[in-house]
């Protein structure tokens, strides 16, 4: 068995949780003994029996693969549609099964809506992205599987440790991600904060705006930067107060998950994905309140975190792994024939 895996954005132009849940898919199914390596669009000799694409595959390049033979599994991060309202989720399905009937096939292939529906298998990260995918796309419910993304076993291991007085937050900083917002909210809280990211441009005017207001209340926004170095990461979530994240929209975020294997109270953004993967074990804030609002939820969960039981611990890597290596063996089995 040879996976092929594919993806359209480069790393280079935007760093961030799905760069980290390819490349660590692709470590994990070596692991398992699955030979795997990245789709050479300029290599014609190249072979594989199944083709793993992120995020949604156009649904030619989907039909191309399958007319030379191999399985097409696609892993769709359906992070702003996953956070819309129930009216519009509605509004989106109409329109989408509206235009499944009458547009034609030439505008069709560039929403690749039918994807949902071609391809041999669908990954969901959250129960909630695999009900959208029913919903909107009409994807069959034999073939949407719900695999979440996994955890790195430095953040696994990690030894517990003596909770300070951050809370933290690990995301790129920019409007999505409402980080900005975040530091704003901390202030009127009076809750200290410790950002961890980069943003996608050290030009761009909202990390501007973000730097001036860290530089201003050093002694309530802490920035330093990313941090590379896995295991100082896991040593900072094991001695935060909390973790927090107020994005406007997301998937199942990778920090989250990191933060959670090292046992430290969540505060995220109302929205179905965390609800629907954490339920009860975390704590939530509106993603749109006001500055107001936003600060009592803060102070809310900051005097509470000492006392908030952990989240359950996520996944390894090596898990995930071997469940999509079932998953493929699945795919690629003959099929059963009736007496």
């Amino acid at each position: 068995m040879k996976v092929l895996l594919n993806n359209h954005t480069p790393f280079m132009f935007a760093h961030g949780g799905a760069q980290i849940q390819i490349e660590q898919t692709q470590m994990a199914l070596q692991k398992s003994g699955v030979e795997v390596e990245p789709l050479r669009w300029w290599d014609d000799t190249q072979t594989g029996d199944i083709l793993h694409h992120f995020p949604r595959i156009p649904t030619t390049l989907l039909q191309l693969a399958q007319r030379k033979g191999m399985k097409v599994v696609m892993s769709e991060l359906m992070t702003e549609q996953g956070s819309r309202s129930k009216v519009r989720l509605l509004f989106q399905k109409l329109v989408t099964r509206t235009g499944l009937f009458l547009l034609p096939q030439v505008i069709l292939s560039y929403f690749s809506w039918d994807s949902y529906r071609l391809a041999d298998a669908c990954i969901a990260l959250t129960p909630w992205e695999a009900h959208l995918m029913r919903y909107i796309f009409r994807a069959p419910s034999h073939k949407v599987h719900v695999i979440p993304n996994g955890v790195e076993e430095v953040f696994l291991r990690s030894p517990r440790a003596k909770r300070d007085r951050w809370l933290v937050c690990t995301a790129i900083i920019t409007e999505r991600k409402r980080v900005l917002e975040l530091a704003e909210a901390a202030l009127s809280a009076k809750t200290p904060i410790w950002i961890i990211g980069k943003p996608y441009s050290d030009s761009d005017p909202y990390f501007g705006r973000f730097i001036t207001l860290a530089k201003e209340h050093p002694e309530m926004i802490r920035y330093e930067g990313p941090i590379s170095d896995r295991q100082r990461l896991a040593q900072v979530y094991r001695e935060a107060r909390g973790f927090v994240l107020l994005s406007k929209w997301e998937s199942l975020s990778l920090s989250a998950l990191e933060a959670a294997a090292c046992e430290c109270p969540l505060l995220l953004s109302e929205l179905p994905w965390a609800q629907s993967h954490f339920g009860g074990s975390a704590s939530y804030c509106p993603p749109n309140g006001s500055l107001s609002a936003t600060a009592a939820c803060l102070r809310a969960f900051y005097d509470s975190a000492p006392v908030l039981q952990p989240p359950p611990t996520p996944a390894s890597w090596s898990e995930i792994g071997l469940r999509l290596k079932k998953l493929y063996e699945q795919l690629l089995a003959p099929p059963v024939r009736l007496r």
